[in-house]
């Protein structure tokens, strides 16, 4: 199982990373983070992207979809893509993974493929 360290280098290996975090969204703090693109501050993105996930999450409350789990939550912008995967293994509950793409170098199905291989062997 690789250390946090490794699955956010093997996050930034993704054609179009830009930077990746994985994120509390208990407190909004970022636990790791990866990425040196001027255009993203990522404690900032870590922390806005806590509400969207908090906001999806009492959403499937007040739906009773308890049967469900959220795989990830895409948010499209005229130049990037971000996307934000919440950890289900039993040691990530109340953890995201949080990428951001470039949009124009970024392969959308492959991002999300690789994403969620690294989500299984993160181990917290």
């Amino acid at each position: 199982m690789p250390n946090l360290e490794t699955a956010l280098k093997e996050a930034m290996s993704i054609e179009g990373a830009m930077g990746v975090a994985l994120v509390d969204y208990s407190s909004g703090m970022a636990l790791g983070s990866l990425g040196d693109s001027a255009e993203l501050d990522l404690n900032v993105a870590a922390a806005g992207n806590t509400d969207v996930v908090r906001a999806k999450m009492r959403t499937m409350e007040m739906l009773n979809l308890h049967d469900n789990e959220i795989e990830d939550i895409l948010i499209t912008l005229s130049n990037q893509y971000h996307l934000i995967r919440p950890l289900t293994t039993s040691t990530g509950r109340g953890l995201f993974l949080y990428l951001a793409l470039n949009r124009g170098r970024a392969n959308l199905a492959m991002a999300r493929h690789k994403l969620r291989s690294i989500e299984n062997g993160i181990e917290v």
